[in-house]
């Protein structure tokens, strides 16, 4: 069986967090890969900021130095909203003989019981929950806890600093920070 992580999100934009989250789940349960899936359209949340073509070539750029981390647009392609069991259905489906591990932060976690269908998508995948600052890793859900360093870093907080002018070096990759600037995204208008 292949060992494979998700991580999903708006990735509005990507950040160090969650490369690090990616690096340390798939070190410590020695995952062949990380996919990082960019949401189309979040169900749980608000649209995204920038487009998703903008959101894509972030995500291209941040993964572009682990060979570990792959980019996967399942949900991009899907357009809309996208429920994680419509993606981790597919996904299985095409392939089969791989075990597959869902990365989320302590946030999701005390929002896993809201999660549309959560009881049939926990039959399917291994959820592996992270620390979150402010957030508990509590649930009764079947969670495997993964300890990884907490960086308080978040995509609302490097949209709130760029609106404010204030300084995004070392939160993003340098790569994210030049697009990010070359771009004028996030800026106010």
């Amino acid at each position: 069986m292949n060992r494979i992580g998700i991580l999903g999100g708006t990735f509005d934009p990507p950040h160090i967090g969650h490369l690090i989250i990616a690096q340390e789940v798939a070190s410590q349960l020695a995952l062949e890969q990380v996919w990082f899936i960019p949401t189309y359209e979040p169900p749980h949340k608000s649209v995204a900021t920038v487009n998703v073509d903008s959101r894509i070539n972030m995500l291209q750029l941040a993964l572009a130095n682990n060979e570990r981390f792959k980019l996967n647009t399942i949900e991009i392609e899907r357009s809309g909203k996208s429920f994680t069991i419509d993606t981790m259905e597919s996904l299985k489906i095409s392939n089969p003989e791989t075990e597959f591990y869902f990365i989320i932060g302590a946030d999701m976690v005390e929002y896993l019981p809201k999660w549309y269908k959560i009881d049939e998508l926990i039959e399917m995948v291994q959820f592996v929950g992270v620390k979150r600052s402010g957030y508990k890793l509590e649930s009764s859900y079947p969670i495997q806890l993964v300890d990884i360093p907490l960086i308080d870093i978040s995509s609302t907080l490097i949209r709130k600093r760029i609106q404010q002018n204030e300084p995004i070096k070392y939160l993003v990759p340098d790569s994210i920070y030049t697009y990010i600037k070359e771009h004028g995204l996030y800026e106010k208008k």
